[in-house]
């Protein structure tokens, strides 16, 4: 019987070496070291593609495009530079190791240089969601980083090139929180510059980790050994790194499920609790730190009964501590006997006073500021002077909720064609800066002259 089932056993353990294997269509060991030698050498044509995918990276940042920050990620070169740091400790090569280490420094250097120049000369100086994103790493990220950088790890060291590091490069961001380091240098605004350098960090560190764990699982064999002193002294330096980077990230993430939970358990909390049949809950909040939930309802008022069986249900739904601050409306009877509804949220009222307030010294700070880059004057003088058919050419600035607009008039002797307006629309917008024009031009009547 055991000879029998002998094959079995033996067909069922290849199946599962094939499954496991990887060393499989890997570069020799040679081959391998020639490639992360390679990788250590600072090439100009390296350097302008890296500066070129800063800009791409920064411009889509800037826009809040993911798809133009995408692309940036697969252009740049970046990657290459951290599996190699990996490797070398891995082989305990410290001439590799510094070699890669000075590329990959010069290269971080010329990162933050060029998007920082860029953030200082672009108009557009709000954070967009895509930038506010990579301020806050939390234990996911290093996740992504550490299986990101494994999987990038195993397919740089096969003979046929696959997706594998485009892959691994987008989902390990690097690029993207360079440039948000870059905007934070140029706005000045620390929590952008050391949010986004800890999520590089995180990123660089556990990808380096990654491909020294591939590294030592593929048996490639270390070319110095050094002596234990040193060798302690680095596995000291690597894990002093590996835990300032883990535990601010597990602290992070653990806020983040926190917050998460805290939030699934008030919406519950609103929708089993709040549905009454001639009373609806129109608004509600949570301030987590005082923790306090209010809402508005409107309707029959609640009794103060009812009230407080509403705040004694918080318990089961985990909200121990937290009170509960219900504001009603007041209801009058008409002199037609139906009855009218007054919702009295004066709390509100004042709120949404104070966001119309901030939004109209917004616009007016908007305002001045347009009216101070736009010479409407000088704009008005460049029109007519390269436009000749125009003549008595005026222009001003108008400001709307949905932005702000070149408003410019004139004669002309002509009817102007579709190309030639749209052709003095673009110049105004590139001179002035302002994405929308309007045009209103008076055609003569013929023998009235200019």
């Amino acid at each position: 019987m055991d000879n029998e089932l002998k094959p079995a056993k033996e067909k069922v353990k290849a199946y599962f070496h094939n499954l496991l294997e990887m060393r499989s269509n890997m570069l020799s060991y040679d081959e391998l070291h020639d490639m992360m030698e390679e990788n250590t050498i600072i090439h100009g044509a390296n350097m302008w593609i890296l500066v070129l995918a800063i800009l791409i990276a920064s411009i889509g940042l800037n826009v809040n495009s993911t798809a133009v920050i995408i692309g940036a990620m697969l252009i740049s070169p970046l990657m290459s530079g951290i599996l190699t740091i990996g490797y070398s400790l891995a082989i305990r090569d410290l001439s590799m190791l510094r070699k890669a280490a000075t590329r990959f420094g010069t290269q971080v250097m010329i990162s933050l240089i060029a998007s920082t120049i860029y953030f200082s000369l672009s108009p557009l100086d709000t954070a967009t969601s895509e930038m506010i994103a990579r301020t806050s790493p939390t234990i996911w990220d290093v996740l992504i980083a550490l299986f990101g950088g494994i999987a990038g790890s195993i397919g740089n060291t096969r003979k046929k090139t696959s997706n594998v590091i485009p892959g691994v490069a987008i989902a390990t961001a690097l690029m993207p929180p360079l440039c948000t380091v870059g905007y934070g240098i140029a706005t000045g605004q620390a929590n952008f510059i050391f949010g986004a350098f800890y999520l590089f960090a995180i990123n660089t560190l556990f990808i380096a980790l990654s491909a020294l764990i591939v590294t030592k699982l593929l048996g490639v064999p270390s070319h110095h050994e050094l002596d234990i002193k040193r060798q302690k002294r680095i596995n000291r330096i690597i894990t002093a790194l590996i835990v300032i980077a883990v535990v601010p990230s597990i602290l992070g993430g653990v806020y983040t499920v926190y917050l998460s939970v805290l939030e699934r358990n008030i919406n519950s909390y609103l929708e089993s609790e709040f549905v009454f049949a001639e009373t609806q809950l129109v608004q509600s909040s949570a301030d987590n730190q005082n923790k306090v939930i209010s809402v508005s309802l409107v309707g029959t008022q609640l009794s103060d009964e009812r009230i407080s069986e509403l705040e004694n249900k918080l318990e089961d739904y985990d909200l121990s501590g937290y009170t509960l601050h219900v504001m009603q409306n007041k209801a009058l009877e008409g002199a037609d006997g139906d009855k009218v509804t007054i919702a009295v949220q004066e709390n509100t009222i004042r709120e949404l006073q104070e966001q119309l307030d901030e939004q109209k010294k917004k616009n007016e700070a908007l305002s001045e500021d347009m009216a101070e880059q736009v010479d409407c004057t000088s704009l008005a003088k460049k029109t007519a002077a390269i436009f000749t058919k125009l003549t008595d050419v005026r222009c001003g600035l108008m400001y709307g909720e949905n932005g702000n607009t070149v408003f410019l008039t004139g004669k002309s002797s002509l009817a102007l064609t579709d190309e030639e307006t749209e052709t003095i629309k673009n110049f105004l917008k590139a001179e002035s800066g302002v994405p929308e024009v309007e045009l209103q031009i008076e055609v003569l009547n013929e023998g009235q002259g200019e």
